[in-house]
């Protein structure tokens, strides 16, 4: 993986203008109003997808440098140990300011093989998780040579899946500056950071061990949830 010691800085002030404290009722009720700017992720946190789902128009960020160690290129799940990384390996490219949209996906380890493998010893007990298995195994046996074709391939099934029908663009340069009315959330889905939001819990197959697990993938939700996973991500789960 390269690591970009130049990566561009997004401005963040915009993020203040929601407190993500908040009662999570108001934080949908102004997200309504907002368009938001978001990176790419592989199968990304529900918090994500509640963001997607309410924010009143969506664009992610396609010119960015490549950040290493984060949602770009690793999921979190859940399984009998507790929550776990599935990461993506990516090739090394000479240029260390290659754009996530040139950033090739290695096949170092079988991580495809790898991957599903975890994700179905972690969820094949969920009460959907056959019911979605098909759904999500060709992306784990077809190769793919670019990440972000994967990562958008993946999350438009997700959309399919959750009837979920976001407004959805992308960026044609890098966006230094976000306009008026737009919320810059690039920087704060991170693995090592808190969830941006505190959703309402659910069932988790392994609750009762380890209680529940918030950050996690969409497909957590996806494959305990079910249809019913549209209202969490719509706050009307409480």
């Amino acid at each position: 993986m390269l690591e970009d010691k130049t990566e561009n800085k997004p401005s963040t002030f915009e993020v203040q203008e929601i407190n993500f404290s908040s009662e999570l009722h108001d934080f949908i009720l102004a997200m309504r109003e907002k368009n938001v700017l978001l990176s790419m992720a592989y199968l990304a946190p529900v918090d994500y997808f509640m963001v997607l789902t309410n924010a009143h128009y969506a664009v992610i960020e396609q010119h960015e440098y490549y950040q290493k160690q984060t949602y770009r290129n690793r999921c979190r799940i859940a399984g009998a140990n507790g929550a776990m990384d599935l990461i993506i390996p990516v090739e090394k490219t000479a240029n260390i300011k290659s754009t996530v949209r040139d950033i090739r996906i290695s096949e170092h380890n079988d991580w495809q093989r790898q991957h599903w493998k975890a994700i179905s010893s972690a969820y094949f007990s969920s009460p959907f998780f056959e019911y979605y298995l098909d759904e999500f195994r060709p992306f784990y046996e077809k190769k793919w040579l670019f990440l972000w074709d994967f990562n958008m391939e993946i999350q438009n099934k997700i959309f399919e899946l959750l009837e979920i029908y976001p407004e959805l663009d992308f960026t044609d340069k890098f966006m230094d500056k976000t306009e008026e009315n737009m919320l810059d959330l690039r920087l704060q889905f991170h693995p090592k950071k808190q969830p941006v939001l505190k959703i309402p819990s659910y069932y988790q197959v392994f609750e009762n061990k380890f209680g529940f697990i918030s950050g996690l993938s969409i497909i957590d939700l996806l494959f305990n949830m079910g249809n019913e996973s549209l209202l969490w991500l719509s706050g009307k789960s409480s």
